[in-house]
């Protein structure tokens, strides 16, 4: 991933690991922050000895770049242009934002961001099957 701030090109990159586009809604709290990071930190996708998914990141000493974007509350139901209303308050969803990069950090994970609200460019290679949407709305919790 690569920007410009202040006349000076920045780039992150990471190995093996996560890219995260993360946007923070109007009702998000700390409390969905830290729902949503445990929940990515400890998602069976790696493939373990046996070539089956159940090592996580933590397993795996993997990396994560996490990008704020909020375009990914774009409602697009009506008419040409995305509506943006769903996505936070910047100032509020930049807090989030922050507070979810510590919560990887806090758990080991090398982590790597842009800046919050900066046009990036990033660039993904993807090794492997795994492309995953996730949202913290009304998760279902089988028993």
């Amino acid at each position: 991933m690569s920007w410009e701030e202040g006349g000076t090109e920045h780039r992150a990159t990471i190995g093996h690991g996560f890219v995260l586009l993360v946007g923070a809604a109007g009702d998000d709290d700390e409390s969905t922050v830290r729902r949503l990071a445990d929940k990515i930190v400890d998602l069976r996708v790696f493939a373990d000895e046996a070539g089956k998914m159940n090592l996580s990141l933590v397993d795996v000493h993997g990396e994560a770049l996490i990008v704020s974007q909020f375009t990914l509350f774009a409602d697009m139901s009506r008419g040409r242009r995305p509506s943006l209303l769903k996505a936070g308050d910047p100032a509020r969803a930049e807090q989030l934002y922050e507070s979810f990069v510590q919560q990887f950090r806090a758990r080991g994970i090398e982590t790597r961001t842009g800046s919050f609200g900066a046009v990036m460019r990033v660039g993904i290679e993807n090794d492997g099957p795994v492309t995953l949407v996730l949202s913290t709305d009304e998760w279902q919790t089988r028993v």
